[in-house]
């Protein structure tokens, strides 16, 4: 086991490898650098982040096949498409479960959301003595989910129901982090990334347990928040920064 400054600086290196251009080519993330406007790149990364469980290459694959549908302008489509066009995805395979209903679902959301809103920014503001983005989700959840049950609410997890909300967290680490590494969008100007928690999955969480960072079993919100505590004692003004160190370890299994 390595002691707190050991650990600090292995960390340290670790983000600083993993946290470059060459992160984007293999990543989801890849999906919203194809784009410049502010609303291209939210909705771009939304959809991605969204189906953002299996394998990387296929989730890439299915992303360009709802940007393919969106006329490769995610945000003129969002603005602008009609009845016909959403009837057309109905029985359409988008990615695992996430299937035409529920990408026809998000468009009318998203419509919805930017007839009020000049960004998806304005969901997610984090107010006065919240540590985390565990309720800004849930207000997130509010806004952009009907009242009414309908399958497609499944794919934004609640952290009030302890799900480890890994990808929702993820696309606010993409919207929300700012530095000059160019993988991380930072186009959020008004919410702190010091808020940011680490995206939780079989990676983060093995490679968490491993360096004795969190002793929690399960990959949940209660994790994510035990994980907060440990990572800020690093850098409390850039925590997500170790979601490279610890994704990369995990990936390339360097410490197996």
């Amino acid at each position: 086991m390595l002691n707190f400054e050991e650990l600090k600086s292995f960390l340290n290196e670790k983000a600083d490898q993993y946290n470059s251009p060459d992160f984007i080519e293999d990543d989801p993330i890849q999906i919203p650098h194809r784009f410049t406007l502010k609303q291209d790149v939210e909705i771009a990364g939304f959809l991605a982040a969204t189906i953002s469980w299996g394998n990387r290459k296929s989730i890439i694959r299915s992303a360009d096949k709802m940007l393919d549908i969106m006329g490769n302008s995610p945000y003129d489509f969002i603005l602008n498409y009609s009845e016909k066009d959403l009837e057309i995805l109905q029985d359409k395979s988008i990615h695992r479960t996430f299937n035409g209903q529920d990408f026809a679902y998000f468009i009318r959301q998203f419509n919805k959301v930017y007839k009020k809103h000049e960004s998806l920014e304005h969901l997610f503001t984090v107010k006065d003595q919240e540590t985390n983005f565990q309720h800004a989700i849930e207000r997130f959840r509010n806004c952009f989910l009907e009242p009414e049950k309908h399958r497609s609410h499944k794919h934004i997890s609640s952290p009030y129901k302890n799900s480890s909300s890994k990808r929702i967290i993820m696309f606010l680490r993409w919207m929300v982090r700012k530095d000059k590494r160019g993988v991380d969008f930072g186009i959020w100007e008004d919410i702190d990334q010091k808020y940011l928690s680490i995206p939780l999955d079989v990676h983060t969480g093995n490679i968490s347990r491993k360096l004795g960072l969190v002793s929690r079993i399960q990959n949940d919100w209660k994790t994510v928040e035990e994980l907060d505590v440990a990572i800020r004692k690093f850098d409390e003004t850039d925590p997500a920064k170790y979601d490279f160190a610890l994704f990369g370890l995990g990936v390339t299994k360097e410490l197996l």
